[in-house]
This record gives structure tokens, C-alpha cells and sequence, in this order.
């Protein structure tokens, strides 16, 4: 549970309550300390929610080539992940990792990522999901995922 500037408990349910009628992702990704320090955050310009993870230098995982950490690209396909499951559906509490394999396509460039999650399928208490990160040339993946969540 997070809290308001004024200390008063705020619930990720009332959050998503108020992300989904205002439509700001922000006030969820800001809620949540470790996408608000990796730098990531929603969007939904053309009418899919994709994830982007701000390019920041402590994302470098090879400094040699450089290119980004491998945690750092899994974190971004978990993430959007979950927001996909948040925001998609009429689910209240955060779902729960049951597993997740990440394949690295190629080496993560210095520079924004993005990632878009897709359900594939979405039971009572399951959903599994797809996810694909890319960065200039969304048909140029450089990381995919496939995720399973327990719902509530």
C-alpha cells in the first residue's frame, strides 16, 4: 500500500479506479516505486497501451558494446505485463507472477524501448500473455516474453 503526500494510505484499487476515468497512467506508474526508478511508464496514443522505459545510463548492463541489462528489459516486459492486466480488465489487485520466460532477441541500444503486451488468454484466475519490446522498428524486437499471472 502507498501513500499521498498528506501520509494517508491510498489502495492500488482507488488508483486504478481514477487512472481509468481520467485516463492519466501516470498516477498508477508513479504509485509504484521501482517503474517510477527504472523510468518506465503507460501510453496510449493510438488506442493500445504500450510501456516505455525512458533511457536512463544506469540501464547499461555492457558498457563495451553498450548495451542495455538484461533485468532491466525483463522489468519492462513484466510491467507491461501488468499494466496490460490492470487496465484492460476489471481487476483490483495487482495479479501475481506465476512464471515468466524471456527470450533475448538482440542488444538493447543507449535509447528509449518500448514494449506491448497482448492476453492470450484470460480465465478466472489465469491469464497468460505475450509481450514484445523494440525501439526504433517496432517489426525488429529486441526482447519477447511469455507470462503467467494469478488473478485475485
Amino acid at each position: 500500500m502507498e501513500s499521498t503526500p498528506s501520509g494517508t494510505p491510498t489502495r492500488i484499487a482507488d488508483i486504478l479506479r481514477q487512472v481509468r476515468q481520467s485516463g492519466d497512467y501516470r498516477l498508477l506508474t508513479d504509485a509504484i516505486p521501482y517503474t517510477r526508478f527504472l523510468g518506465i511508464g503507460v501510453e496510449n496514443t493510438t488506442g493500445e497501451v504500450l510501456c516505455r522505459m525512458r533511457y536512463a545510463p544506469m540501464q547499461i548492463g555492457n558498457s563495451s558494446i553498450p548495451a542495455l541489462h538484461g533485468g532491466t528489459l525483463g522489468a519492462l516486459l513484466e510491467s507491461a505485463a501488468i499494466f496490460e492486466l490492470l487496465l484492460r480488465t476489471q481487476e483490483e489487485r495487482v495479479p501475481k507472477i506465476i512464471s515468466i520466460t524471456v527470450d533475448f532477441l538482440r542488444s538493447g541500444r543507449p535509447q528509449d524501448t518500448l514494449a506491448k503486451a497482448t492476453i492470450t488468454r484470460l480465465g478466472r484466475r489465469v491469464a497468460n500473455l505475450q509481450v514484445q519490446a523494440w525501439q526504433e522498428d517496432r517489426s525488429k524486437p529486441i526482447a519477447s516474453a511469455t507470462a503467467l499471472f494469478l488473478l485475485s
